[in-house]
């Protein structure tokens, strides 16, 4: 169902090298102070603080960086007002392409993904240029499951289930995320990942050439400290 998952990103965090590892600190401390500034420091009663900040310790980010990043969030620190902003556009082959970016400066990101996007033969689009392509999903990584789970699964709010790359890929309705997550807590399951994205209602066939390019980009966009999350159709 996923044309590219955050899931190969998150996984790729876990083993940064050190000469990434503060860009990818940098990303992730914003993503938390944003979600602590919309939703308040509880972490039991903000959900998406609660995955930003597991997001972090799976990267290995220290505690006192993500105590900072709350504190900046919640106003209790000083810092530079962070605010999120979305585009939409195309890479290789016609690609569909939404980028969400946490940013203090609007112009220097707009720039930086319009760049981007040209130096891989794309180009920015508009809003709702490609969003109808795709639709919001939780997303759930997990390892396996039994069988004979699956049923009551269903039933706590899961959608589809599938088998892909080596585990299980869980996908549900955007408000019923912490539900199912609750649910798979509570059979003593542990969830790998866990968060919404913008998953393509159809995948787009590229040449192995226009993969390899996309893939150049995945990596300049994981480069960039401004993107915090990157969606294609395009079929890896």
């Amino acid at each position: 169902m996923s044309g590219h998952s955050k899931w190969a990103t998150t996984h790729r965090q876990k083993s940064v090298t050190d000469a990434k590892r503060g860009a990818v600190f940098t990303k992730l401390a914003k993503n938390i102070s944003v979600a602590a500034r919309l939703g308040g420091s509880d972490v039991e009663a903000n959900y998406q603080l609660r995955l930003a900040v597991d997001k972090a310790k799976e990267a290995n980010m220290p505690k006192d960086n993500i105590e900072r990043a709350v504190k900046r969030g919640t106003g209790e620190l000083d810092g530079g007002k962070i605010e999120e902003t979305t585009y939409e556009g195309f890479g290789p082959e016609n690609t569909a392409f939404i980028i969400e970016c946490l940013t203090d400066n609007r112009n220097r990101t707009s720039a930086n993904i319009k760049h981007l996007l040209s130096k891989y033969d794309g180009n920015l689009g508009g809003p709702s240029s490609v969003s109808w392509m795709f639709e919001i999903k939780g997303v759930i990584r997990i390892k396996n499951i039994n069988p004979e789970l699956e049923l009551e699964l269903i039933d706590a709010g899961a959608d589809d289930i599938m088998s892909e790359d080596g585990g299980v890929t869980i996908y549900c309705q955007s408000n019923n995320l912490k539900k199912v997550t609750d649910f798979l807590t509570q059979k003593h399951i542990t969830t790998d990942y866990a968060e919404i994205e913008q998953v393509p209602k159809e995948k787009k066939t590229i040449s192995t050439a226009g993969q390899a390019r996309v893939e150049k980009l995945f990596n300049e966009l994981e480069d960039d400290e401004d993107v915090n999350n990157y969606y294609t159709n395009a079929d890896i």
